[in-house]
């Protein structure tokens, strides 16, 4: 076994809260342990407390060499991914080994006369299996729900060949009743069995169309209880059909994710096998300077899956990045140059739908996931910090630095940010923001000038805060935004008794383009050159871009405050037939703020981009 110590303060320092699976690799690379979280950071940090009752879990954590983890959207998705790892790996350490029996089902019988049933265990029986669910409870609730829905038999096969005449569902009008002859046709029996194998393939449109027009028609014969019935039978059926994106019916197909950022490219995998993810993984390619996300992505598929030694087998499809999250490959001639070398008929696409969508969405997500790991490694920091030191020619060692931002929407809820970093990376437990008030509408100025004042005016209250003051601040914006700070800094004079931070504004180039930004020094306002792949430049451009997205979120979360008290038709774009047709089908208001954006694109008429502007109407990003 090879000795690797697992630093393991290092890896939970810039692990995400977000749900995910959880793999432990011993020295040989061999997986020991694969677990699930709600939250994977405190799920994690709980293995490595000083105090740790459990013998079992000692000797695993001592036998840790290495860990990586898998993004979900949701704690039911990590459940049964967990599952599907823990049946491809078997760790010696996950001793309750789960199989399908596991998970509960939702059976339609090839019988004449076909029933839905729940099930669990062994599939002996013929017929279509859809699931799996992450619960009995939520098995059992669609079967309600659908019992209401479609008027197929839920009774066993004994129960159902005992008949002589209708039962009790039949007058509820739950069942058409086909175990006595002269109820229904056999050709309208198996309409309703199609139509509800289609709302559990998730084609359920038809379905919430009908369900549409019978709440209107209920609505117009003023019988509003039964309206309010079909109602919340709408709202139903968009939670039953929700499918998880860990499970599926994609048989064999790769997923990818692309993310680039401070000079690291990161490409994340999932690996689709007979309908569940089989595994997953990151890769971080080597990028020479001024090379397009294009090319990096292109050379990568090459390299990989024309690696004679491990004699990769190709899947049937392969789903790339979304056009519009990198610059991926060109469909008209690095596609061809794909096929050509791969010698094989594999489908590739970036643009999908339904369930590939989620899968493409999920691996954006991980890729994304591993790059703010990446570039917050310890040795990564180290790295850029020193060429940082080097290039500003800097006596001692930077141990902190901050870097403020200003976002608005045409001068509305103005919010500045302020992210700190030191030699570790990111820390986040000092972030702050500051609601901008009582400026003129979209002076950035001012608002700087404002967020600058409330920051350092209260630093220098009390000893900690004066140790609290950056080595380097860093503005971004060009020299007009830099005075701003140069203005304030030379009130200090000497009466603070503390030395003010080095202010350096970062400039964009004049295409906006990552890696052409310039720096620019207080005072002399002269420029520093550095190259566009110099680790330093990275730095600067991560700290930049961690202020960016943290004023962004922090304006939206006020302007998504302001919104959630207006009706829906003050939402831009929504009219009164919108509207109604959002209504109708998401089955009310409340529905409605609820839903996700994949629910809300659902809806006939609503674009994905209208989609997104409903959902952030109604919630905090």
């Amino acid at each position: 076994m090879t000795d690797s110590v697992f630093n393991a303060k290092a890896f939970i320092q810039h692990l995400t809260h977000q749900s995910g699976v959880y793999r432990m690799y011993d020295g040989e690379g061999v997986v020991i342990y694969v677990g699930k979280a709600k939250d994977l950071k405190k799920r994690v940090s709980s293995y490595f407390r000083k105090n740790v009752d459990s013998p079992k879990t000692q000797t695993l954590v001592k036998q840790i060499s290495s860990m990586d983890v898998t993004v979900t959207n949701t704690e039911a998705e990590a459940l049964i991914l967990e599952n599907n790892f823990i049946k491809k790996y078997r760790p010696r350490y996950n001793v309750l080994l789960r199989d399908d029996k596991s998970y509960p089902y939702i059976f339609v019988s090839h019988h004449s006369h076909p029933r839905l049933a729940f099930h669990r265990g062994t599939r002996r029986e013929k017929g279509d299996y859809f699931g799996p669910f992450p619960s009995g409870v939520a098995v059992r609730e669609s079967l309600r729900l659908m019992q209401k829905l479609f008027p197929v038999r839920q009774c066993e096969d004994s129960y159902y060949r005992a008949r002589s005449r209708p039962c009790l569902q039949y007058q509820l009008k739950r069942c058409l009743a086909p175990c006595v002859e002269g109820y229904c046709t056999d050709g309208e029996y198996q309409e309703q069995v199609d139509l509800a194998k289609a709302f559990l393939q998730g084609k359920n449109q038809q379905v919430i169309d009908q369900l549409v027009a019978r709440m209107e028609q209920a609505s117009t014969t003023l019988d509003f209880e039964r309206a309010a019935r079909f109602r919340d039978q709408i709202a139903a059926m968009r939670k039953v059909q929700e499918r998880n994106a860990v499970t599926g019916n994609q048989q064999e197909l790769d997923v990818i994710g692309f993310v680039r950022r401070g000079g690291i490219a990161a490409v994340h995998l999932l690996f689709i096998r007979e309908g569940a993810v089989q595994g997953s993984r990151s890769y971080f390619p080597k990028v020479p300077p001024n090379t397009e996300d294009s090319e990096i992505l292109l050379a990568f598929m090459l390299q990989f899956y024309l690696n004679d030694q491990v004699g990769r087998r190709l899947p049937r499809e392969i789903i790339l990045p979304e056009a519009n999250a990198a610059q991926v490959l060109d469909p008209e001639h690095d596609l061809q140059i794909l096929e050509q070398a791969l010698a094989q008929n594999v489908r590739m696409t970036h643009s999908v739908r339904g369930e590939r969508k989620q899968y493409q969405v999920l691996a954006q997500k991980n890729a994304l996931n591993a790059i703010e790991s990446k570039l917050n490694q310890e040795n990564t920091m180290v790295l850029r910090l020193k060429q940082l030191e080097q290039v500003l020619d800097l006596e001692h060692p930077i141990q902190r630095m901050e870097c403020f931002d200003i976002s608005h929407t045409m001068g509305q809820e103005t919010v500045a940010s302020c992210v700190v970093f030191d030699r570790q990376g990111p820390k986040k437990s000092d972030y702050r923001r500051f609601n901008i008030k009582g400026i003129t509408p979209g002076d950035d100025y001012a608002a700087m000038a404002q967020a600058l004042q409330r920051r350092f005016d209260a630093a220098l209250l009390s000893d900690e805060g004066k140790a609290a003051i950056p080595d380097i601040l860093f503005i971004d914006g060009g020299k007009g935004q830099l005075a701003q700070a140069e203005a304030y800094f030379n009130d200090w004079g000497d009466a603070q008794g503390v030395r003010p931070p080095l202010l350096i504004g970062v400039a964009k180039g004049e295409s906006r383009k990552p890696g052409l930004e310039t720096l620019i020094l207080a005072g002399s306002h002269a420029t520093v050159p550095l190259a566009g792949d110099a680790p330093a430049l990275h730095l600067v451009q991560h700290i930049r871009d961690e202020s960016h997205r943290f004023a962004i979120t922090g304006h939206r979360q006020r302007r998504a405050k302001v919104r959630r008290s207006s009706k829906l038709e003050d939402i831009p774009g929504i009219g009164a037939k919108r509207r109604q047709k959002i209504l109708q089908n998401l089955g009310g208001l409340q529905e409605v703020k609820q839903a996700s954006i994949e629910q809300l694109t659902a809806v006939p008429g609503i674009s994905r981009e209208l989609a997104e502007i409903i959902y952030h109407a109604f919630r905090d990003e």
